[in-house]
Parts: structure tokens; C-alpha cells; sequence
């Protein structure tokens, strides 16, 4: 069997702050929001081994993918990530249905920041709107209209 990406893990410094971008901007659902007791200095080097979880995504399409919201207990605030391209983790793309109206919620929170924007000619020859913005800890979040 081949292996395939079940979520993605963003560690939030302003836990409300990225559940607003998440789930208010980008029109996630919650579909699970707990507390778990673990190894994790094991698993993740963390210091602690309580960690709070929210899965996000589309509980009629849970294979469409899950954007995670993990705090541990005394994590540090970290930098945010850097406007270049980095080695390693690059970026969060995601399949919005109208790049112009989630640019518009984002706004209106006062969340992503200034979007970058560009048209991409499509095989079909209709265009497909694309931009970034970041979330709220500086993550670079690609949204691809449909």
C-alpha cells in the first residue's frame, strides 16, 4: 500500500488566532478538538506530555485531508517562518472554491496578511486563480481556486 499524507501538524502560538484563519477564513470544520496525555517528549522532543489537538477539515470528505492545531504546555513563541523559500517544510496548499471570496473573509478578520495573487493558464484554456497568504504563526498557505 502507498503511503498517503493524513494531516498536517502546524504548532500555533495564538491557538485562537489560527482557529479563526483555519476555520472562519478558510472554512474548515472543527472535527475534533481534545487534550491528550502521551509520550510526546518521545515521539515529538517535546517538553511536556500534554498536548491540545484540533483536527480540521471536511467531516463529509475526511480523505480531502486535515489541517492540525497542536500547543504543548509551555511552548516556546517561536520566529515566524521567513518570507523566502526555506529547506524543508514549504508550504500548505489547499483547493478553495473562489480564491476572491476567502481573500475577502481573511480580510475581513484582519488575518493572511497582503495576498500575493497570479493566474495560472489551465490545459482547458480557462484560467485558475491562485495566492498566498500567511497564516497566523507565518505559515505560507497557497489557496488554488476550482
Amino acid at each position: 500500500m502507498a503511503g498517503r499524507v493524513h494531516h498536517s501538524a502546524i504548532c500555533a502560538r495564538d491557538f485562537d488566532a489560527s482557529l479563526r484563519f483555519y476555520r472562519d477564513g478558510l472554512g474548515f470544520e472543527v472535527m475534533m478538538d481534545s487534550e491528550f496525555d502521551g509520550d510526546w517528549p518521545a515521539l515529538f522532543g517535546a517538553k511536556v506530555s500534554r498536548l491540545n489537538s484540533v483536527f480540521l477539515g471536511d467531516p463529509t470528505n475526511p480523505d480531502s485531508g486535515i489541517v492540525e492545531l497542536v500547543s504543548f504546555a509551555g511552548m516556546p513563541d517561536g520566529p515566524a517562518a521567513s518570507s523566502e523559500p526555506t529547506v524543508g517544510f514549504f508550504l500548505l496548499s489547499l483547493y478553495v472554491g473562489d480564491v476572491d471570496v476567502v481573500l475577502a473573509r481573511l480580510f475581513d478578520l484582519g488575518l493572511g496578511g497582503e495576498p500575493t495573487r497570479i493566474a495560472l493558464p489551465a490545459p482547458d484554456g480557462v484560467s485558475v486563480a491562485m495566492a498566498t497568504v500567511r497564516d497566523p504563526d507565518g505559515v505560507l498557505i497557497e489557496l488554488i481556486g476550482r
